[in-house]
Formats: C-alpha cells, structure tokens, sequence
C-alpha cells in the first residue's frame, strides 16, 4: 500500500510518526507526481545512514573495487592496444635493456617456436636502434584510438617509420593482431620484421658494416655479427702491443722526475710495475675499442664483467707491488738501526697488507658482478663460529705469529735456545716460524706453540761469560798457587776487552786429585766470532801462565790393584807372588812414580 507522511511537512525529512493513508484511485495521477519529485530531491547521506564515518568508508570501498575491476578489465598488460602505446613501450623496454620484453611487442609468429626467443631479442635491439637513430620519428606522431588512424588503408595497420634504400622504400608498420586468448593488440607487423636488418645495416652509425660483403654482416654468433668478433679478435692482440709501450713510456717519462725530486734513492725498482701498468692500459685501451665495434647486449655483458676482472686484478697487481718497494725501502732505511724490526716486523705486515689488498680486490669484484657483498659479510658473520671451530689452530697460530713479532722475544737472524735445541731463525710467518740448527736442519714450529716456549735469545746478550775452571797438580806448593792468582789476575787486567770485577780469580777448593781456581770475567762483545777468538787467546795465556809458576795440570788417576796368593808348596817364589800393586795413568802405562 502507498505511503505519505500525514501533514503538509515538504522538507524530506525522516519522520519517525508518519502515519500510512489510503490513497484513492483517483489520486493515482497525484501520487505518481508526488513519487517524481520525491525521486528528483537530494536526500542527505547523513539521513540515509545513522554513520556518516562509516558510510565515507563504505564510498571509497566500492570505488576502490570498481577501479580494481576497471583495471582488471584492461585489455592487455603489456600496453599493446593503440599503435602509440605499443611503440612507446616498446621503446621503454628497450632503453631499459630488457630485450625480451620488447621482443614481445614484434610478430614472430613465422619464427619457429624454438628461435623466436633468439632472434626476437636481437631484432628487437636492431628495432630500437633504428628508431633511435631516425632524427625525424616521433611516437607521437601515432594514433593513440586502440581502431588505429581514422581512414588508414589497409584497416588495423600503421605505419611506425619508412626509408628509402637504393630506390626502394621500406616501412615498418604496426598491425592489430587478435590473440588466441581473443583480445587485439598491436605488433610490428611480420612483414617489417623481416626488413628490421636490412634497414639496420644501412643505418648503421658503423662506417665499416656499410661497405662489407652480407656474410659478415648477416652470420652472427650471442647476437654479434661475424665482422665484431673478427674485430675484437684484432683488438685484442693490438692493445696488449699499445699497452706495453705506453707503460714503457710512462716509466721513462717518470723516472727522470722521481731522481730530480730524490737523488740518492734507486728508482730502478720500478720497473716492477712494469706488468701491471701494461694490464691497466690494456684494459683501458680494449674498453674504448668495444665502444666504437659495440657488440650485442650479451656479449657486452660478458666483456664488461670480463674487463672488470682484469682491471681490479691490474689494481691488486699493483697494489702488491708498491707493497713491495714500500717495505724494501723501509727495510733498507732501518736496517742501520732497527735491524731486528727490519727482518721481523716489516716481512709480517708486507704479508697482511697484501691479504688485505686481494681480500678488497675480490670484494669488489663480487660487488661490479652484481652480487650482494653486505649479504656475503652477513653469511661470513654467521658461518664465522664454524670457520673459527674448523681453523682455530690456523687461528691461534696467527695470533702466536702477532704475538712474536709485537713482543719480539727473538727476530730473524737471532741465534736462541727453544726447548731443547737451538738454531738461528730464518723466518717468521702468519703461521709458523722456521729456524736452522747447528745441524742445518730446518726446523718449523708453529707460533702458537713457539710463542709459548720458554726462548732463550743468545744475540740479545750484551756481554759474554768465559767461566773457567783451573785445575792444578795436588804437589803443588802454596807460594806456587799465590804467584799463578797474581800473574792470571795482572793478565786479564790489562786486556780492555775484559770486565773483570773484583774478584776474577779465586781459590776455590781442593778437590780428590786437584787444587781448582776459578776464573770468571765478562767479554765485551756480543759477536760469537769476536768472543770465540779472545776465548781461545785466554786459554792460551793462562796455559803460559801455569807453566811459567813452575806447576802443571792435574790428570785423573785410576789405581788398578792385583792380589796374588802364596803357595806353600813352592817357599822360594814367596816375594814374587806377594801383594803387586799398579798405578796407572790415564793413558794406561804403568805409572813408577805412583803417580
């Protein structure tokens, strides 16, 4: 039954009391009128909703499906459906390198299925070359009604771009084209594929692909014509020749400048860079030449990535070898004063310098090839504890090797005492420590166990000992030992090579078969040979000594004993078979003094 609101009240208002009422038949005209005007009055949201928040909430929700399904009605994703935008996109794929997306924009349906994905990427490059270098195209010259161009003939066809070749006009048309999925989009046509290389050599910004014979141009291999890789070929057998003369040259030219600057310092030793600068100009002088045979995509891909290897391993190479004549220098300027520091320190941190520097070179070779190196750092954090339970020995051996070298208990050349050997080291490593005996055997110790020995270091010594003991004769008289204390003592006080002390000679006891004086004084030097040479002059003097007292030295004696029974059989021998006693000498002589 038809309602009204039950009083005269027009303003449309929600009238919680209105009341229904019977409308008769014959005002049927009046309340179809009433209805239109009721339809055609604007009705505030906020009385169709006790929630205006909440109704605002609900609008932008429907418009927001709407457009999703708006979008979602769209045609085709790769903005195929007028003539300009397929053009345009073509482009934007191929600006961004992305081949394969603008090979989708081209008809390669006569292609068979297994080379559409090959020649599609290397036309649609060719494609977008020539369109790049046509000064007199524009996209938005094109039709942007998904129908195409208004009078067109042929119907669903475009043309994108002509050029005349030896009389001849080539076009390059978009066609509508419907998919099997059902929808129409725009291609460059079949037919002006086919075209793309013919026009692309004609175009070409290279004066030399003009003028050579089809084959070269045609055969390609990674999307690289035949005549690029000849080229490169060439290339690279001529920069390594231009490389090693420029180097040369710059040498010549600098060493000149470096002696002016630094007189006294041989600057011969730069011809050790000599190899990494010819790698350096080589990779600089084989960039340049890629830029004007400008290879494909791929194959520039590849070259890049192969010139950047070479280019950071010419930086290391370098790098190293600056190393190199930075420590020979140091080593030759503190050899005079620092000799143990020149043959300890400087080879240990020639050696982590040139860790350090190859560690860099394949950081940031990992890094230009694209691979994440804060990922790389990560996965070595958190592998860490692994390598450090795998290496923990390498590990220690290396901090054995720091330890060495920043206490420096003993340096290259030092003659020690480790354990129970001793030997003069060699050499100090991040990892061991090699030593020559008295043998010369080489001995390797690892510096986490050498670092831990107890070192005894015989070059360290700032005076030699020479501790003698004097045994005399037992017959020798008092007065005799009293000169032989004087005339010792007078001795070694008149040579300066000697700190003698207060005491350089004493009495010190008497032994079973000897009287024994001591006698110990200090040698000022710290050279073996020096002290092995005043070692033996001493020895010398005091034998001179001992003889001119009148005395000589004591000689162990051994008594050998023989008993002899007496038969009584025979009375007569009884002399003969008594007690025999023999004394006798260290050279086993009988001795007839007893002696």
């Amino acid at each position: 039954m038809p309602t009204v609101c039950n009083g005269e009240n027009r303003s449309r208002n929600w009238q919680p009391k209105c009341k229904l009422r019977r409308v008769p038949i014959a005002n049927q005209r009046a309340l179809i009128a009433l209805a239109i005007d009721e339809r055609r009055a604007p009705i505030p949201i906020g009385k169709i909703l006790p929630y205006p928040r909440l109704a605002a909430v609900a609008i932008v929700f429907v418009g927001i499906l709407r457009g999703a399904s708006q979008q979602s009605a769209s045609s085709d994703p790769l903005n195929r459906d007028t003539p300009q935008s397929t053009v345009s996109s073509f482009q934007e794929a191929y600006h961004s390198h992305d081949y394969l997306r603008a090979a989708k924009y081209l008809d390669l349906r006569k292609f068979p299925r297994t080379a559409r994905l090959k020649e599609g990427r290397g036309l649609a490059q060719q494609l977008g070359e020539i369109l790049d270098r046509d000064a007199q195209f524009d996209v938005a010259d094109l039709s942007p009604d998904s129908e195409g161009a208004s009078g067109a003939t042929p119907a669903g066809r475009e043309r994108v771009d002509s050029f005349t070749i030896d009389g001849q006009t080539l076009d390059l048309d978009v066609e509508r084209v419907k998919l099997r999925s059902g929808i129409s989009v725009w291609l460059f046509s079949d037919d002006s594929v086919e075209r793309i290389p013919r026009i692309a050599r004609v175009t070409s910004d290279s004066p030399v692909e003009r003028y050579l014979p089809e084959p070269l141009v045609a055969w390609t291999f990674l999307d690289t014509s035949l005549w690029r890789w000849i080229a490169l070929a060439l290339l690279t057998a001529l920069v390594f020749g231009l490389a090693t003369l420029l180097a040369r040259l710059v040498l010549r030219l600098v060493q000149p400048a470096l002696k002016r600057i630094a007189p006294r310092v041989d600057w011969s030793a730069l011809e050790s860079l000599l190899g990494p600068l010819q790698l350096l100009f080589a990779v600089a002088a084989f960039r340049a030449g890629v830029e004007w045979i400008d290879p494909s995509v791929r194959v520039r891909e590849y070259l890049e990535k192969g010139l950047a290897l070479f280019f950071l391993l010419g930086l290391a190479w370098l790098g190293l070898r600056i190393v190199d004549l930075i420590i020979g220098r140091l080593g030759v300027v503190l050899r005079s004063k620092h000799e143990s520091f020149s043959y300890s320190v400087l080879p240990l941190a020639s050696r982590v310098l040139k860790i350090a520097i190859l560690l860099l070179m394949v950081a940031a070779v990992l890094s230009d090839w694209g691979y994440n190196t804060n990922t790389i750092v990560a996965g070595l954090g958190v592998g860490g504890i692994a390598i450090a339970l795998a290496a923990q020995k390498t590990i220690e051996n290396f901090f054995g090797g720091v330890a060495v070298v920043s206490d420096r208990p003993v340096s290259i050349g030092d003659f020690c005492k480790f354990g129970d050997r001793v030997g003069t080291v060699e050499d100090i490593g991040l990892r061991s420590t090699r030593i020559r005996t008295l043998d010369r055997t080489l001995v390797t110790v690892p510096n986490g166990q050498f670092s831990s020995m107890t070192l005894e270091n015989f070059d360290r010594r700032d005076k030699m000992l020479f501790h003698f003991m004097l045994n005399l004769r037992r017959d020798i008289r008092p007065d005799q030992v009293r000169a032989l204390l004087a005339s010792i003592t007078k001795m070694l006080a008149q040579r300066p090579k000697l700190e003698t002390g207060a005491l350089p000679v004493r009495f010190v006891g008497v032994g079973t078969y000897s009287l024994d004086i001591e006698i110990y004084v200090h040698v000022l030097t710290r050279n073996g040979d020096e002290f092995m040479q005043i070692q033996q002059e001493l020895y010398l003097w005091i034998l001179d000594a001992v003889e001119a007292a009148g005395t000589s030295l004591a000689l162990p004696t051994q008594a050998s004993i023989e008993y002899a029974s007496i038969d009584p059989s025979k009375p007569d021998d009884a002399p003969e078979q008594r007690k025999k006693y023999q004394l006798t000498g260290p050279s086993g002589k009988e001795n007839a003094n007893g002696h």
